[in-house]
């Protein structure tokens, strides 16, 4: 797999960090378009239920983030859900999504 430049492998480093703090399935983390970085892990409500991605993108646009630049997933799963996917490209056609199994390894990036 491609090696990443730091500022993505930040990404992957705060995915990895939300998964564990929370114990969830998914940790995501994006940046937007003024390298502002935002972490989520999957929310599991009875009322609601996101995933890491969409949690993480939901924060970036409450906080007046008008873009992304990149986005990233690290979870067990074999495929990223594809309202993930959905999620950033609502907001960036062009971002990629790279995708970390739980140790960090990226199995794939996603592209438009």
């Amino acid at each position: 797999m491609p090696d990443l430049d730091a500022e993505d492998q930040k990404l992957v480093t705060l995915a990895r960090s939300a998964r564990a703090r929370t114990g969830a399935d998914e940790g995501a983390a994006v940046r937007d378009s003024d390298g502002r970085t935002y972490a989520a892990a999957t929310v599991d409500q009875p009322s609601f239920k996101l995933t890491a991605v969409q949690a993480a993108v939901a924060a970036a646009l409450s906080s007046g983030a008008e873009g992304l630049e990149a986005a990233a997933v690290v979870t067990a799963d074999a495929l990223v859900a594809e309202a993930s996917v959905h999620a950033v490209r609502d907001v960036s056609k062009a971002a990629p999504i790279i995708f970390a199994d739980p140790s960090g390894a990226v199995v794939e990036v996603l592209h438009s």
